[in-house]
């Protein structure tokens, strides 16, 4: 577990975008859970704000976030989601996980 990587982020979908950023969401949850050393890629939505989403993902390590940020699917998330949303990512290493 020490080597694990986990990155969280908040999105607010741009003013009629919230359709656009669920979609390109559920385009990445599939491939992106299917990657090697991928343990969690979760998406969730603020029951008070529709159009804000927090996207929750844990890697085995941080080979395994390169390859993600490598992947096409990825890439292709990278290329539009400043149109869509506004974002605010964290990357985080364990202080003290059980």
């Amino acid at each position: 577990m020490a080597n694990q990587v986990k990155t969280v982020a908040i999105f607010i979908a741009r003013p009629g975008k919230s359709a656009e950023l669920r979609s390109l969401f559920d385009r990445m949850i599939g491939p992106s859970r299917a990657e090697p050393g991928n343990l969690r890629y979760d998406l969730w939505q603020d029951q008070t704000d529709p159009s804000r989403f927090v996207l929750d993902e844990l890697y085995s390590d941080s080979e395994a976030v390169a390859t993600h940020r490598a992947s096409l699917h990825f890439r292709n998330y990278a290329s539009v989601i400043n149109e869509i949303a506004e974002r605010t990512a964290v990357t985080l290493d364990p202080a003290a996980v059980a």
